[in-house]
């Protein structure tokens, strides 16, 4: 999938059959084995991987690239499982600070529904794994990356699950977030209503 729009600049792959042997394993592992360190980790009961890696896989974010401050969708739009954890592991050795990229963690704003304020900014680092609740989370890099061409910002995410939660929300999608001057842009704020609806999420970006 490549991404290329106001509120995203990215890539991503999530087809199994597309991986190399490694990048296979890795995700087999997080998806079967891990599960027993992620329960301890975190007490969550029912959680299971998804296998399908929806949103998942390998994600690149090249010079200017960046990605809108959003929450992740709630309900699986396949399988009505609630979308609880997040994993992302870092691969990008070298990585300087100073270009960027940096996940920015928000906390939420009920009354606005959006985010508030910046609670965490997490390096990427190589090897570093950033584990967190997508329910109330508001996260991710929205200003654009000044690495060096040819330099990406590489990354491995998968996503856990369980049985819908009384209280889960119901978005299908990414519900984003207007940056800086957007928030007075009316074709961003169209982008963003179209980007969070099931039926025309699919129109935003294009498939490669």
């Amino acid at each position: 999938m490549q991404y290329s729009n106001p509120i995203e600049e990215k890539r991503a792959l999530n087809h199994w059959d597309r991986f190399p042997a490694t990048t296979y394993r890795v995700l087999a592992h997080l998806n079967n084995e891990f599960m027993a360190s992620l329960h301890a980790l975190t007490t969550i009961e029912g959680l299971q991987a998804d296998a399908g890696l929806h949103g998942g896989g390998w994600h690149l974010h090249g010079r200017g690239g960046k990605l809108n401050v959003h929450l992740d969708y709630s309900l699986h739009p396949k399988l009505q499982l609630e979308r609880r954890l997040n994993l992302i592991v870092y691969l990008t050795s070298g990585w300087d600070p100073a270009w960027g990229g940096a996940l920015g963690l928000w906390s939420h704003d009920a009354e606005a529904t959006g985010p508030k304020d910046l609670v965490k900014a997490v390096d990427c680092r190589f090897n570093r794994a950033v584990i967190f609740d997508t329910t109330h989370a508001w996260h991710g890099l929205p200003d654009p990356i000044a690495c060096p061409e040819g330099v990406y910002r590489k990354s491995i995410a998968t996503y856990y699950l369980t049985p819908a939660r009384e209280s889960a929300a119901t978005r299908g999608k990414a519900l984003f977030a207007p940056h800086g001057e957007q928030a007075q842009d009316e074709s961003v704020l169209d982008l963003i209503r179209q980007r969070s609806d099931v039926a025309t999420a699919p129109k935003t970006y294009r498939s490669k």
